[in-house]
C-alpha cells in the first residue's frame, strides 16, 4: 500500500476531529481477543473466567485457580496488518486475583516515498526509508469478590501509546469497570469501557506533517487535533450453562452492546445505539469445544442509499488437554459484513501443568 494512503488512514480521524470535534478513539481495543470468546461473537462478558478476563470482563479473574498465560495472533488486510495479545494473570488469594497483558495493532515496512525526489527533480530511490504504524495498549487489571456472595468487581487501568512513524505519536490513560453476578445457575456480566472517557494526547513533527498535508493539494490543510477522548461503552450479559448426560455442556449468553453515539448498529438514536450478540458453545468432557455466534448487527448504507441490515456469524472451535487451550475461530462466514479479520487462533496455558 502507498505511504500516502497508510498515513492518511491513520491520521484522517484526527483531521476529522479538528473540523467536527468527535471524540472517538483507540478503534484497535474493540477488535477482541481469544479465539473462543470470537467464535461466540464476543458474547462472554456474563461468563469470561480465565486470563482473557482482563480483556472482556475483570471481574471473571477471579475464578482462576493458579497462573494463566494466553496468546493471539491475527491478521487484517489480506495480511497488511498484524494484531498480537499476550496476557498473564494470578490469583493473589482466595478473594482476588491480577492480570497483565499487552495488544499491539500495527503495520509494518511502510515505504516512506516523501523523500524519493531530491531537490533537484531527480528520482533517487536510496532516499526510500521504512517505517511502521502501530497501535500499542497496557492493561494493568485487579479483580475481588465481594461480601454479597456470587458478586465480583474488576477494574482495568490501561496505558495506550499510538505510533506512525516519525510523523506523529500520543499517549493515552482509561479505566474500565468490570461486575460479574452468579445465582440459580445463571450468570450476567457488565462492562464498561472507557468509564472516564480514554484520553489520548497527541504530538506531531510539523516537518513530516507538511509532506502528507502538501500530498493532495486543498486536502488535509486543517492543523490536527492535538487531544482525542474515547466515550464510554456499556456490554451487558446474561449466561446459562445447560449439562447434560455430565459429558455434554451447552454455554449460551446472550450481550446487548450500547455505545454513546449515533452509528450504523441495529438500534440507534442520537443519545445511544443498541447492538445484541449471541453465542453458543458446545462441549464434550470439557476436551472438545465448538462455538457459534452472531453479531454486529449493521444498517449498512449503500450506493443506492439504501440500508440493508447485514450481520456477523461466527463459528469456533477448540481443544484443552493437559492445561493447555488451542482455540479457532472463523469468523465474517459468507462474507455477510464488511468484518476486519477471518481467521483467528489463540493458545491459553494453565502454567500449573509445569509444578
Amino acid at each position: 500500500m502507498h505511504l500516502i494512503q497508510l498515513v492518511l488512514f491513520f491520521l484522517t480521524p484526527l483531521f476529522l476531529m479538528a473540523q467536527t470535534s468527535r471524540s472517538y478513539s483507540n478503534e484497535f481495543l474493540n477488535i477482541g481477543v481469544d479465539a473462543a470468546a470470537l467464535g461466540m461473537s464476543n458474547a462472554v462478558v456474563a461468563s469470561s473466567a480465565d486470563v482473557n478476563s482482563g480483556y472482556w470482563n475483570p471481574a471473571g479473574l477471579v475464578h482462576i485457580e493458579d497462573n494463566e498465560f494466553a496468546l493471539m495472533h491475527s491478521s487484517y488486510f489480506a495480511n497488511i496488518a498484524n494484531y498480537n495479545y499476550i496476557a498473564y494473570a494470578r490469583p493473589l488469594d482466595e478473594q482476588s486475583a491480577i492480570g497483565l497483558s499487552l495488544i499491539r495493532f500495527g503495520v509494518d515496512d511502510i515505504l516512506d516515498t516523501t523523500r524519493l525526489i531530491d531537490q533537484q527533480g531527480v528520482v533517487n530511490y536510496d532516499r526510500i526509508n521504512l517505517f511502521s504504524a502501530a497501535d500499542y495498549a497496557l492493561t494493568f487489571s485487579y479483580a475481588r469478590k465481594l461480601p454479597l456472595k456470587g458478586l465480583n468487581y474488576g477494574v482495568n487501568a490501561k496505558v495506550i501509546r499510538r505510533i506512525i512513524g516519525d510523523f506523529a505519536s500520543s499517549w493515552g490513560f482509561g479505566l474500565d469497570l468490570g461486575l460479574q453476578f452468579e445465582t440459580n445457575g445463571w450468570q450476567f456480566g457488565l462492562m464498561a469501557r472507557d468509564i472516564t472517557t480514554t484520553f489520548n494526547a497527541w504530538a506531531f513533527d510539523e516537518d513530516r506533517l507538511k509532506d502528507i498535508q502538501n500530498a493532495i493539494p486543498g486536502e488535509n490543510q486543517e492543523e490536527p487535533a492535538t487531544t482525542e477522548l474515547t466515550l464510554p461503552k456499556l456490554q451487558l450479559g446474561i449466561s446459562k450453562l445447560f449439562t447434560f448426560n455430565y459429558d455434554y455442556t451447552l454455554r449460551t449468553e446472550v450481550d446487548l452492546i450500547a455505545r454513546f453515539e449515533e452509528n450504523n448498529d441495529l438500534i440507534s438514536t442520537s443519545f445511544v445505539s443498541l447492538n445484541p450478540a449471541l453465542g453458543f458453545e458446545f462441549s464434550y468432557a470439557d476436551l472438545v469445544f465448538l462455538r457459534a455466534g452472531i453479531g454486529n448487527f449493521q444498517n449498512e448504507l449503500q450506493i443506492d442509499n439504501s440500508t440493508p441490515l447485514t450481520f456477523q456469524p461466527n463459528f469456533g472451535l477448540g481443544f484443552k488437554y493437559n492445561g493447555f487451550h488451542l482455540d479457532y475461530a472463523f469468523t465474517d462466514i459468507g462474507d455477510q459484513s464488511a468484518a476486519l479479520y477471518s481467521n483467528v487462533f489463540s493458545l491459553k496455558i494453565d502454567l500449573s501443568i509445569f509444578r
